[in-house]
């Protein structure tokens, strides 16, 4: 029995003389400059270029420093070179695999334990979660992995809304531009034009590619990511504050989760479903089952609506079913089903509500049967790379238990309006 003790705190001495951290810290603040856009999709990349001592270290980096040169000699050169071949131009604005590859290798020979990369591992990516997926590699492939993931979605976002290539959900996720128009050369001449006047002085080597995808973000408004941020001090006020009183053994549950549906008429703000959706669940509020309802969803249907399925039925709620607004947490960035449930599990770590007990799905019949018994599952571990909760007991035709799992606080690098 001594000798297990021992061994125990051996493993115990070495995970503290080792300063690994255990994961995902419940009171971690995400650093949220410049923008929730660029925080929300490129987290390494926001602490590469908040920190001060990160900052200097790689701006100094001579390797880092003449891949920066190369970029903005290919970015410049770029319109006289490509002549009228727009994608020529944008492939520019890109990361190569070569760049990817050897800036990957320089932060890794970068790394160390007691400077500034070290602390920006244990004092920021692993407490966040943010890349969580990633966090039993050893430090720098930790720090490896998350850099090729932040340079892979700058490229697909470049590749999504400069170039139309196919996005995850292109009937409701495609470029506004027509990339095959005459006129299309010359809007990427003067994007090109742009982005180099902005970055020529620029001493960080990825600040040229990941403005590139920020401003077609822009151009394409398509900047829903930031969409009703901060949150906790506008329209989640009242319920984050709420949170904090909440005697959470009086309830069986943590909250009830109303995924958003989309109407087929850019001029109606609530679908019917949306509205009897609403119905159905707040009759569970009002039975006590949870402090709380949370209606998830972005503006996703029809395409490029103006209207958020979120918080038409955060109003719904408030002014015509007489919910308490503090009871109504808006979730409003969702695009789909995997991300209602995604999204919601994030809200649950973040505003610090309990992780272990079970929280209700209350939807449609069809859609709550996809979620609790058919292949939600599936479709998560394909375009999230992770389920983001664990099944819990089905109570009727329209609500289900579900459990959150930490693994949803993961970027997911290839959905830029709700990564």
């Amino acid at each position: 029995m001594k000798r297990i003790v021992y061994v125990l705190l051996f493993l115990a001495s070495i995970n503290i003389s080792s300063g690994l951290n255990p994961g995902p810290k419940p009171g971690y603040r995400l650093i949220q400059k410049p923008g929730f856009v660029q925080s929300k999709n490129y987290y390494l990349l926001t602490l590469f270029q908040q920190i001060p001592a990160v900052k200097e270290l790689l701006s100094k980096d001579q390797i880092l420093t003449a891949i920066l040169k190369n970029k903005l000699s290919a970015i410049g050169s770029a319109s006289k070179n490509c002549q009228t071949n727009p994608f020529c131009i944008t492939e520019k604005m890109k990361f190569s695999a070569l760049e990817i590859s050897e800036i990957g290798a320089r932060l890794k020979a970068l790394y160390s334990p007691e400077n500034s990369l070290g602390k920006l591992i244990n004092e920021h990516l692993i407490p966040s979660g943010t890349y969580i997926l990633f966090q039993k590699l050893p430090p720098a492939d930790l720090l490896l992995k998350a850099w090729e993931q932040d340079a892979n979605g700058i490229n697909f976002t470049i590749g999504v809304y400069a170039e139309g290539k196919k996005a995850n959900y292109p009937l409701i996720d495609s470029t506004g531009f027509h990339v095959q128009s005459k006129n299309y050369n010359q809007f990427v001449g003067d994007l090109n034009t742009a982005l180099f006047e902005e970055c020529k002085k620029t001493t960080l080597f990825f600040l040229p590619s990941m403005t590139a995808s920020l401003w077609l973000l822009e151009l394409n408004e398509r900047e829903q990511a930031a969409d009703f941020e901060p949150m906790v001090s506008t329209v989640n006020k009242a319920a984050f504050e709420k949170i904090k009183t909440i005697q959470w053994k009086n309830y069986s549950y943590t909250l009830i989760l109303i995924p958003g549906s989309g109407p087929d008429d850019t001029k109606v703000p609530l679908s019917a479903e949306g509205m009897l959706r609403c119905r159905v669940a707040a009759l569970r509020y009002f039975e006590g089952l949870a402090p709380f309802l949370v209606v998830s969803g972005g503006n996703v249907h029809p395409y490029k609506t103006k209207y958020n399925e979120a918080f038409e039925m955060r109003k719904f709620l408030i002014e015509k079913l007489k919910v308490p607004a503090s009871a109504v947490i808006l979730e409003p960035h969702a695009r789909h089903t995997t991300t209602n449930m995604r999204n919601t599990v994030r809200l649950i770590f973040r505003y610090g509500m309990p992780y272990e007990k079970p929280c209700i799905t209350s939807t449609s019949k069809s859609q709550s049967l996809y979620i609790q018994e058919l292949n939600l599952d599936k479709r998560c571990e394909k375009e999230l790379n992770h389920v983001p909760y664990r099944k819990g007991k089905r109570l009727s035709e329209t609500e289900a238990e579900f459990y959150p799992v930490i693994d949803a606080l993961h970027i997911n690098p290839l959905e830029p309006l709700d990564p």
